[in-house]
């Protein structure tokens, strides 16, 4: 897998120095335009994705390929996360940062089969930091091991945003997460959301829509550095279910930790 990792990463920088830095900061109005969700999409996320198909289909040809943007316009793509070998394919991730002239943004790619992820690759175009992971060999930044061990913060440190948790149990959360932890914004990227969890910069997250191209690199990557990611109910995530959340922590003690906090939300 060392071989694929390194022609994985060159195709994400490719992929970065041609269709994504050069319109970082220089996007014409009609080259920026809504989805569905409050979503945004742009002329990089489009160029971008052309490029990681094209490189990613020539490395592994046998592999379907399951990209954001092809998917957003034929759904029936998504079928493939439960049946086959696939890259799965964020071409930019954080658009809505990016769009607006903001980091954090990236690049994810996975490599999953038969609903679960065996490899994963996220690339940051502005500080070239490559984070990846392979099923059962450990989770990597630029090619050192990395374990997660938290913030060593008295407060563990919660990255959350209530606009999409149910307006019912955001006040009760507040009550029960204010006084024992520290809460700080999400990057609204999960390229950058995960590295910053198993790098200890945070300790934990929420995240209510969990589609494969956001979190199936990241998902792997935090659980083989010693972290955890699962469903509310502790179930593994699986890029083929239907099942919404995912609460990441870095360590299981700390997923313990919230879980019980918030067990009765």
């Amino acid at each position: 897998m060392l071989s694929l990792t390194s022609s994985v990463f060159t195709i994400m920088r490719q992929s970065a120095e041609v269709a994504i830095l050069p319109r970082y900061r220089s996007l014409e109005a009609h080259e920026v335009s809504a989805k569905a969700g409050g979503d945004t999409v742009t002329i990089a996320d489009h160029a971008s994705e052309a490029i990681l198909t094209e490189g990613l289909a020539r490395l592994l040809p046998e592999a379907v390929i399951v990209a954001e943007e092809a998917v957003y316009f034929d759904p029936s793509l998504a079928r493939e996360l439960g049946n086959s070998l696939c890259w799965v394919i964020d071409p930019l991730d954080g658009t809505n940062n990016f769009a607006a002239g903001n980091p954090p943004f990236g690049i994810i790619v996975a490599l999953a089969e038969a609903g679960e992820t065996i490899a994963g690759w996220i690339f940051d175009p502005l500080t070239g930091r490559c984070c990846h992971a392979e099923r059962g060999k450990g989770a990597f930044v630029d090619g050192a091991k990395l374990i997660s061990r938290g913030s060593g913060e008295a407060k563990p440190i919660v990255a959350i945003s209530m606009a999409r948790v149910d307006p019912r149990h955001t006040g009760r959360m507040r009550d029960l997460l204010e006084p024992r932890s520290s809460i700080v914004n999400i990057p609204r990227c999960a390229a950058e959301q995960y590295p910053r969890i198993a790098m200890g910069q945070n300790d934990l997250a929420f995240f209510n829509r969990t589609f494969a191209w956001d979190h199936a690199a990241g998902v792997l990557f935090l659980n083989e550095a010693g972290g955890k990611a699962a469903r509310y109910d502790g179930s593994p995530y699986r890029l083929d279910d239907e099942k919404v959340g995912l609460l990441v922590a870095a360590t299981p003690a700390l997923w313990d930790w919230l879980t019980e906090l918030l067990k009765d939300t």
